[in-house]
């Protein structure tokens, strides 16, 4: 069938030959994340992973989560750096399975734009195999669709998925957490991949601020301090797991310490968070002043500077707190679990200045 107009395919917005040449440009980044059990090669119909290595577990069960890294990349957009959005999905997908115990095992991405520029793409695609070989996981497969006319050309959104794999006698999570068990708090990199509308809204449009400007308190420019990465816990917790009784883990991620800490406490329990234990990283407190935002409403949109927390048997906290400082990631006891009489979460005292 022919066109008298000659209309083609890349005419019309899409171009598979740029498609082609972002696979060959990522091909080396993605290459480095590959485990012995990956059978498949790049750019299959489908990812293979084998199975049989785990054959000698009791009762395995596969974790699985989903995520995206949110309007963090209007920020990546707006400066053209692309290379450490992807660091910040793995971080949101990773971590979310790490927190049931279970280890990640490969993650698939999704990439939609509104014009496939391949080097663009192999930039982003790089960060998300980077943060894969920092979680010890296989970047197995993905997807990137161009979308014109439903997307402007500049734009694009990162999503990815992750599947791992954990005995199912070793389940973290609520059924094992106890009144007196001790929470450990490790501190975040900053804003991690949450509350950037609010960000956005407050420095961006209320105040007018350019993401080129540099604010002394920060000590750098504001388009840095934004788009500095997420913190991957995940090889940190799986070590955590070995070296202290853990009971289970707590991602800090939208919805701050008071959304997040209730999914992983039993109805007659609750935890007492001392704020005075650490001092939040300076981007709060400077969207709190600019934007006159209410303590709380920061506490329910921020991690506050923690991005993880283990909830470890009491006692266990001295071998917690000595393997990550081995692990060189900042850690303190921040809170107990104690007999809920109340709500779930209590926060108490006033931040360390």
């Amino acid at each position: 069938m022919t066109s008298s107009n000659g209309l083609t395919y890349k005419a019309a917005g899409v171009d598979i030959e740029a498609g082609d040449q972002a696979v060959t440009l990522m091909s080396a980044a993605v290459a480095r994340t590959m485990r012995p059990e990956v059978v498949s090669s790049l750019g299959g119909f489908a990812g293979l992973f084998d199975m049989s290595r785990f054959k000698a577990m009791r009762r395995p069960l596969l974790a699985t989560s989903t995520d995206g890294v949110g309007t963090k990349l209007a920020i990546a957009q707006r400066l053209d750096k692309h290379d450490s959005v992807g660091q910040d999905l793995v971080a949101m997908v990773a971590d979310d399975l790490v927190v049931c115990g279970a280890e990640p095992l490969y993650l698939t991405d999704y990439i939609a734009c509104g014009k496939l520029v391949p080097e663009k793409i192999a930039k982003i695609v790089a960060g998300v195999a980077a943060g894969c070989v920092e979680a010890g996981c296989t970047l197995i497969g993905g997807e990137t669709a161009e979308h014109p006319g439903v997307m402007a050309p500049d734009d694009y959104d990162l999503a990815g998925a992750a599947t791992g794999l954990v005995e199912a006698d070793s389940v973290l999570g609520r059924d094992r957490v106890a009144a007196g068990d001790v929470l450990i708090a490790m501190a975040s990199t900053g804003l991690h991949s949450n509350g950037y509308s609010l960000v956005r809204k407050v420095l961006l449009e209320l105040a007018g601020w350019e993401l080129d400007r540099h604010v002394d308190q920060l000590g750098r420019t504001l388009g840095a301090e934004l788009l500095e990465p997420t913190r991957i816990y995940t090889k940190i917790c799986l070590g955590l797991i070995s070296a202290a009784e853990v009971h289970a883990f707590v991602h800090i991620t939208g919805g701050g310490l008071p959304g997040n800490l209730p999914r992983v406490l039993p109805d007659s329990l609750k935890v007492t968070i001392d704020r005075s234990t650490w001092t939040p990283p300076t981007i709060f407190s400077l969207v709190g002043d600019v934007g006159g935002v209410a303590g709380t409403e920061l506490e329910r949109a921020f991690n506050m500077g923690v991005g993880m927390i283990a909830i470890v048997s009491p006692g266990a906290e001295t071998a917690a707190l000595e393997y990550l400082g081995r692990a060189a990631c900042p850690a303190w006891v921040v809170g107990r679990v104690e007999r809920r009489d109340d709500a779930s979460v209590e926060l108490v005292s006033t931040y360390r200045s």
